[in-house]
């Protein structure tokens, strides 16, 4: 590690090889860069996959991978030539983490061998995210999002009572392991601190579906239940959960307690359900939701959505609009927090992603955050290789004119984002 300057991002002056494509990789490469770590995204010359996924594009590459790997540099490396895997090996040298989501045993094939690398640079922290793990009996199927939402049960969760399972909106299975693969990456540096060793980290995406399901696991192994879709609504508390307005519109309320319980039927102006002892405790309101349930949706459909905010926030209800992705990013924008990020590139491209979402506070509130383009493939390979390697341009040259290193000459801006 380098010395960071005073001022620097937490994880500054920390050196990260990441050889990730797609999405749980990349992405939990994302935030040690946005934490600050020196991140090399190291890619074939043909690129991460994720910067030809369709429709969207900007320039070359996909809105996929721009989403994903900001504040990174690009190294193209063909790693088949005996130099190109000598290079990625003396990056590896110098670095403090290597991030792979290959399937178990890929990284082998390369020419990569953790334990002889770890032997040479006993601090090295190496963290392999696959869909099943280093080990058992699942290790080398192949795994994707919906993969491990299905075999996790997660997808048994989703959707409506009585209807097929769903998928989750978002991709859950990939961005958690990348969660839990930085966690367990900032660990295992805060603990080679005080030891001088580093950590092999192995992140199962099953893994971690199966870490996330909460509650409905512990009842599951405590009562012996099988949880079922719940669709917008909640296994325990029948006052937590969405509703349709006069427009149409649909608005949640989460009245999980008796004084919420009190201010949902006093704004809703049905007071008389406080008397009933059909609801007078929360077991009771469980037990007869399917009584209750009628006479709330009854109460919404007497106003618009909108409209309901004011009277049941006034009275502690927590009330929110069920918002479009447009809508709650155009939220997010005003709220002065930085969660929408623009980015521009040399040649003056700009485009907005969602920003960090773990902020920093100094004596003025909230620190800057800044942050740059996602990088063309192997556009840094003179930085890279001087600050890390003191290679010099001329060494440089003869890596490219081999064709060892790639890059792609960054075309004119033509988005189709709308």
């Amino acid at each position: 590690m380098s010395e960071p300057q005073a001022t620097a991002k937490p994880l500054a002056g920390y050196r990260v090889v990441d050889l990730t494509t797609f999405l749980s990789g990349p992405f939990c490469t994302q935030i040690l860069a946005d934490l600050g770590a020196d991140v090399v995204k190291i890619e074939t010359p043909q690129g991460d996959s994720s910067r030809a996924i369709p429709p969207h594009f900007v320039g070359d590459d996909s809105a996929y991978y721009l989403g994903i790997n900001r504040s990174k540099r690009s190294l193209a490396v063909d790693m088949k030539q005996p130099d190109g895997l000598a290079l990625v090996l003396r990056l590896i040298a110098t670095a403090d983490v290597v991030v792979e989501n290959y399937r178990p045993g890929v990284a082998a094939r390369l020419g990569l061998d953790i334990a002889a690398l770890r032997t040479e640079r006993p601090g090295l922290i190496w963290a392999s995210i696959s869909g099943f793990g280093q080990t058992g009996p699942w290790r080398d199927k192949p795994a994707y999002d919906m993969i491990v939402q299905a075999l996790s049960g997660v997808m048994s969760l989703t959707g409506e009572p009585g209807r097929p399972a769903v998928r989750l909106g978002i991709p859950a299975g990939d961005m958690v392991a990348g969660m839990y693969a930085t966690i367990a990456i900032n660990a295992a540096l805060a603990e080679r601190e005080r030891s001088g060793q580093g950590r092999v980290i192995d992140v199962s995406m099953l893994d971690c579906q199966l870490a996330m399901l909460s509650y409905q696991s512990t009842y599951a192994l405590v009562a012996g239940t099988v949880p079922q879709p719940q669709g917008a609504r909640h296994d325990s508390i029948p006052t937590y959960r969405s509703f349709v307005a006069r427009d149409g519109r649909e608005l949640v309320v989460t009245a999980n307690t008796e004084r919420m319980w009190e201010g949902l039927c006093q704004g809703l102006d049905r007071a008389a359900l406080l008397s009933d002892p059909r609801f007078a405790t929360a077991k009771l309101r469980l037990a007869n939701r399917e009584a209750l349930w009628p006479l709330l949706e009854e109460a919404f459909l007497a106003r618009d959505a909108a409209d309901w905010i004011a009277p049941l926030d006034a009275r502690g209800v927590p009330v929110a609009l069920i918002k479009t992705v447009p809508e709650a990013l155009s939220d997010a924008r005003g709220h002065g927090r930085g969660m929408i990020l623009p980015l521009t590139d040399a040649a003056g491209t700009s485009i907005d992603v969602v920003g960090n979402p773990i902020k920093f506070v100094d004596e003025t509130g909230l620190a800057d955050d800044p942050a740059s383009y996602p990088p063309v493939l192997g556009a840094d390979a003179e930085s890279v290789l001087d600050q890390w390697l003191g290679l010099g341009s001329a060494d440089v040259r003869k890596l490219f004119d081999a064709k060892t290193l790639v890059r792609r000459t960054p075309v004119q801006d033509n988005r189709d984002v709308a």
